[in-house]
């Protein structure tokens, strides 16, 4: 089991990897350094093992699926997750090693919004989703993440071996924050600088579409993970609309007789709708109660693997 190990999923990197690899090898000098490469088309598998780093291949596109292997395939008291685009500098990485081996923090959230990111980053619409998206999380979740979408981030080994990566791109890292706040996991913020991308080193970030993806995100992950609170704002609005139909036709009622039978019909049924959400929510949140404690034994598990690791 190593003691330090940075990892860095790389797609058509070339221009920036060698100065990511050679910025962490001399911040970390006891670190191994690992390049992850998802079909790059360029020499960036090359240009990283002239660097010094051990360059593995995942074939299936998509940060996602880059991070599950690395997370599977790699064994550490300690990781270092940082993109290869040179836009986090190393010298953040001490203290977030230090808090997750010494203070047993399981996430360290590498803050560029606290520090240069608006100033750093020329796209506008980046700005408005990170701060977005950190405030839609926050309000939910009751935290205080200050920037979900950060490249720069320490786990412990606890995190690594418990975290289910299902997202397959830019949505991971709103997922591993969702994690790590309903699992009631150790997290600290840790102010980082932030500087653009080279100008002939773009983007793969697709601003809308992503957004759009990490928007729903957050809400899936809030059905799966709060199914109570989820489903019982559901069933407030379909009994809201129930009583649309309902009331008028009661009103109608008491002033003429009239019973109008397409508007009460509705109603019930829209009511019969409102309670199979409301028990759905229920036998949901009994579920998640019951995942909670399998996880609870599953971290267990992990700090006696830990502990024979380092033996």
């Amino acid at each position: 089991m190593d003691k330090i190990a940075v990892l860095i999923p790389c797609y058509n990197e070339a221009k920036t990897i060698k100065k990511v690899v050679e910025d962490f090898k001399k911040e970390l000098p006891e670190a191994k350094i690992y390049v992850y490469d998802n079909n790059s088309k360029d020499e960036t598998d090359k240009i990283a093992k002239e660097a010094g780093a051990i360059v593995k291949y995942e074939t299936r596109q998509g940060k996602g699926n880059v991070i599950r292997t690395m997370f599977r395939e790699i064994d550490a008291e300690c990781y270092i997750m940082v993109d290869g685009d040179d836009t986090y500098p190393a010298e953040s990485a001490k203290e977030m090693v230090q808090a997750v081996l010494e203070e047993n923090v399981d996430m360290v959230v590498g803050d560029r919004l606290s520090s240069t990111y608006f100033k750093e980053n020329k796209r506008p619409f980046h700005n408005v989703g990170n701060v977005t998206v950190r405030a839609l999380i926050n309000r939910i979740y009751k935290s205080d993440i200050r920037d979900v979408m950060t490249g720069l981030r320490a786990f412990s080994y606890k995190f690594v071996k418990t975290f289910p990566v299902m997202s397959k791109g830019f949505e991971l890292e709103t997922e591993m924050t969702i994690h790590c706040l309903d699992k009631n996991l150790k997290v600290k913020n840790v102010i980082i600088e932030y500087r653009d991308r080279p100008a002939d080193s773009p983007s793969k970030l697709n601003t809308i579409p992503d957004g759009i993806k990490v928007i729903k995100t957050i809400f899936g992950f809030y059905k799966n993970y709060k199914p109570i609170s989820f489903f019982s704002i559901v069933s407030f609005f379909i009994a809201a609309v129930a009583l649309g139909f309902l009331i008028p036709a009661i009103i109608v009622f008491i002033k003429s007789g009239e019973i109008r039978v397409p508007s009460i019909l509705v109603s019930i049924l829209l009511l019969i709708c409102t309670l199979q959400s409301l028990f759905t929510g229920l036998t949901l949140d009994n579920i998640i109660k019951n995942s909670r404690q399998n996880f609870e034994m599953r971290l267990i598990d992990c700090e006696r693997e830990l502990k024979n690791g380092r033996k």
